[in-house]
């Protein structure tokens, strides 16, 4: 019986004595099947990449037509946390099934996902089907990264295509803000996630024609039970982060029941990774202690990171009245100096090796950042308000930057892999948990905010209407009641990027116990800015 590997298409990518097309030789129609498969390589990151950001201009006008408010951070952390808890999975699933027919089947999923969340018709459902888009987005990401060596076997031309994907990755994280702004402004929201059809469907066709079978594997062993623990841990303690004291009493029992799965969940967790043959979380790993930190570090920063990412543009078009596509423009600062920091952090590694002095400089860096967004309020000019973004990414970049170089300094070269992997999943939960916290202390601020400057009749009225205004919505109400409303939000804002600020300096804390030097890491750092910000965004 045929396998994959004697299936034509390898057999043809690996330059067969079967002819082409007329008039061309097998090294060439080799050449151009490579050349299908980087495409599909490519865009398949680059949606995974740009679905995490494409959304924070666009919320607000989801919330005014949808409503939801209080559930307005989980459109961001439901598909950043789908996609990474899956992330290992689709590892597995590539060597058990083939990597072409997984990557195949990853696209297809992201893409109903796409198409189902512009379909969306409450939050509820957006917020459902981000996650299933979730679900494919880590088969994207893992795929691609794999696929390269089956692509292209020369060493120097994997090079040339890592290079690549390290330029493409950093402009749809930059570009994503403002491609929402443009698309919710001028055509709707929902284009955000019909986007990904026609490049998706380009993607398949490329993946079909350039992607060659591969072989199988019966010796991989999926840590099911891993995951699903791990994925009720981090649910819990997200809800536990974002209803405490607000949805519920801290002394509840929805809060209590909370608390003890997360504990629960936790615990057995820990017991089933040090019993399973291939676990999710290898205990060898998590023997090191600056590998340990790195991943407090990585959790830290990111929840900082998305809480600024889902909150400015809120502020920038409730408060400043910019557009979609100007409040996309304003964030530019901010991913840039992200950007930039990971780029300069991976050259001073490479020289130095001072990983501690770069942890220590980023999240410094970061909670002064932070701290000067504070300045923020209802008068302050918009172009201020765009350039006191580029310290806080500046820092937040270089702290991103340390913990890559760190997670992949503190292991074995054959656990690279499986680190980043780790360090991926640690980001997403700390976005995750990060933005129920803040977003929870954002939705307090506010209504404190609406009911000193309206009464509490008032003020709470405003609160719950809001839930369903957008930036054009609020153009209707009365001086008094837009006075209040966009203080609110200037206070909410400033509750989060104080609570930001203190995870940062957590973060600042934490730095100081890593080791001041370690050798060069095992992976470039060079291409590490193909590194997404926080696989949860």
């Amino acid at each position: 019986m045929e396998t994959e590997e004697d299936s034509p298409a390898v057999r043809d990518h690996a330059g067969s004595r079967r002819a082409g097309p007329a008039g061309s030789t097998p090294g060439a129609a080799v050449r151009r099947r490579t050349a299908f498969g980087v495409l599909s390589l490519l865009l398949g990151m680059v949606l995974g990449v740009l679905d995490q950001v494409i959304v924070g201009t666009a919320l607000p006008t989801m919330v005014g037509e949808l409503g939801g408010l209080s559930l307005l951070p989980w459109v961001v952390t439901a598909y950043g946390l789908a996609t990474a808890v899956t992330t290992p999975l689709w590892g597995k699933f590539g060597d058990l099934y083939g990597r072409r027919r997984t990557f195949i089947g990853a696209i297809s999923l992201f893409l109903i996902g796409s198409m189902a969340a512009g379909l969306a018709q409450d939050m509820t459902q957006l917020i459902a089907f981000r996650v299933v888009q979730g679900l494919g987005a880590g088969g994207l990401m893992v795929g691609a990264f794999a696929l390269i060596g089956d692509l292209i076997p020369d060493p120097a031309d994997r090079v040339k295509v890592q290079s690549v994907i390290g330029a493409v990755i950093p402009i749809a994280l930059v570009g994503g803000p403002l491609l929402g702004g443009i698309l919710t402004q001028h055509a709707s929201w929902r284009w955000a996630f019909y986007l990904n059809v026609p490049v998706g469907a380009v993607a398949l066709a490329a993946a079909a024609i350039g992607i060659p079978a591969a072989a199988r594997s019966a010796k991989q062993r999926i840590d099911g039970l891993g995951v699903g623990l791990l994925t009720v841990a981090v649910v819990a303690m997200t809800l536990l982060a974002g209803w405490a004291g607000t949805r519920y009493a801290w002394g509840s029992w929805q809060i209590a029941g909370l608390a003890l799965v997360a504990a629960v969940a936790l615990a057995a967790l820990v017991r089933v990774e040090r019993r399973a043959a291939e676990p999710i979380l290898p205990p060898r790993l998590f023997r090191s202690r600056d590998f340990n930190l790195a991943q407090v570090l990585g959790l830290l920063v990111a929840a900082a990171m998305l809480g600024v990412m889902v909150h400015l543009p809120l502020y920038m078009q409730s408060v400043r009245g910019a557009s979609p596509t100007v409040s996309g423009l304003l964030l530019l600062p901010f991913m840039g100096g992200m950007i930039a920091a990971q780029l300069l952090a991976a050259r001073l590694v490479l020289r130095s090796g001072r990983v501690r002095v770069l942890a220590l400089t980023g999240t410094g860096t970061a909670a002064v950042g932070l701290g000067l967004l504070t300045l923020l309020d209802t008068v302050t000019t918009t172009t201020l308000a765009a350039g006191l973004g580029l310290v806080a990414g500046f820092g937040i970049g270089m702290t991103l930057q340390s913990t890559l170089v760190i997670t992949f300094g503190s292991g074995d070269r054959r656990d690279i892999g499986v680190a980043s992997g780790l360090l991926n999943l640690f980001r997403a939960i700390g976005g995750s948990l990060g933005l129920a916290l803040l977003g929870s202390v954002y939705a307090a601020s506010a209504e404190d905010t609406l009911t000193q400057r309206l009464g509490t009749k008032a003020g709470h009225a405003l609160s719950a209407s809001s839930q369903h205004l957008d930036p054009q919505a609020l153009t209707h109400l009365p001086a008094d009641a837009l006075s209040a409303f966009r203080s609110s939000v200037v206070n909410g804002l400033h509750s989060v990027l104080l609570g930001g600020v203190a995870l940062a300096a957590v973060g600042f804390a934490v730095a100081w116990l890593l080791r001041p030097r370690m050798a060069a890491p095992a992976a470039t750092p060079g291409n590490a800015s193909a590194e997404t910000p926080a696989e949860g965004v």
